[in-house]
């Protein structure tokens, strides 16, 4: 199947989930506002399409198929976040040779809006990862590392705000527990803290303080584990004011996002799109003139294939 056609079809049918699961009048009301959110994690350098060699992800995932439906869903929509769940680095070649700089600038092209940090994300050091930082045009957002007095400190932020139409989204991150996972020296002096401890204090500034109607959690820590670990489940669960929860690490395939009730038994949607670029994740929140964030789920994209 050409591209363009591949493209046309998948977009067609996301229309047709939306318009399904959403009362059509609500669309014709002029206070309704639409967010289009569109997320990937665990890229790993994967700038082309897995090679035409029988395997199971043959012909898919790679950056330009990927710049490419996102150019026809920005054409489509008005307003778009495009957000990334870190690991961004290390897999393929790409990353040996250039160190990450085609990654970024890779991704500034197609116009990320911001991503928090994987462990992968270190595997060129600190100093590694902060050469690197220039080609960047988006913000790394991470709010349970310290880097004070390390050569990262000043440069990763804990929060950034968007706002369209009126409607304000608050984007924060959260990062899993280095030690274990990364030598240390790549990551000498990165201090770790509580994940949902940190998280839960963002979310509460964010909703109150910064009056966000959408809050987003870009979280690196996994979606679960069979061993005692913190994962996306139990921040789902023990969390406050965290609307959206969209995950990284364990490369979990989702086919549409989890639904879990929080410590204040409010819904918390949790949300995973495997690995390498295969898929591109996507959800549609519409907002009424009260700003009552109503959820239409979109299944994620896959991407073309040449």
């Amino acid at each position: 199947m050409k591209r363009k056609q591949f493209i046309q079809k998948s977009l067609t049918a996301g229309a047709l989930c939306a318009a399904s699961s959403f009362p059509y009048e609500a669309f014709a009301k002029s206070d309704t506002r639409k967010i289009t959110i569109l997320h990937t994690n665990d890229q790993h350098s994967r700038i082309e399409p897995f090679p035409m060699d029988g395997g199971k992800f043959q012909g898919l995932g790679g950056f330009a198929q990927r710049a490419v439906l996102l150019h026809e869903i920005r054409r489509q929509e008005k307003n778009v976040l495009l957000l990334d769940v870190g690991d961004i680095w290390q897999g393929t070649p790409y990353f040996n040779k250039f160190g990450g700089e085609l990654e970024f600038k890779l991704m500034s092209e197609m116009k990320y809006d911001a991503s928090t940090l994987g462990n992968h994300d270190f595997d060129a050091g600190i100093d590694g990862f902060v050469k690197q930082l220039p080609h960047a045009s988006f913000p790394f957002l991470n709010c349970n590392y310290d880097f004070t007095n390390t050569a990262m400190e000043g440069k990763i932020q804990t929060h950034k705000i968007f706002t369209y139409d009126d409607v304000k989204v608050g984007v924060f991150g959260i990062g899993i527990e280095l030690q274990g996972l990364v030598p240390k020296d790549l990551c000498n002096g990165v201090r770790f803290n509580d994940p949902i401890a940190n998280a839960n204090k963002m979310a509460k500034h964010l909703k109150y303080e910064q009056g966000c109607d959408l809050v987003i959690c870009l979280s690196h820590i996994g979606y679960k584990y069979d061993e005692k670990k913190v994962s996306d489940v139990d921040l789902a669960y023990q969390s406050s004011n965290i609307d959206l929860i969209l995950g990284g690490h364990t490369h979990t395939f989702f086919t549409k996002p989890d639904e879990f009730r929080n410590a204040d038994g409010a819904k918390v949607l949790v949300n995973q799109v495997g690995w390498a670029g295969i898929y591109l994740g996507r959800l549609d929140f519409y907002f009424e003139k009260k700003k009552k964030a109503i959820l239409v789920p979109d299944f994620p994209k896959l991407i073309a294939k040449v």
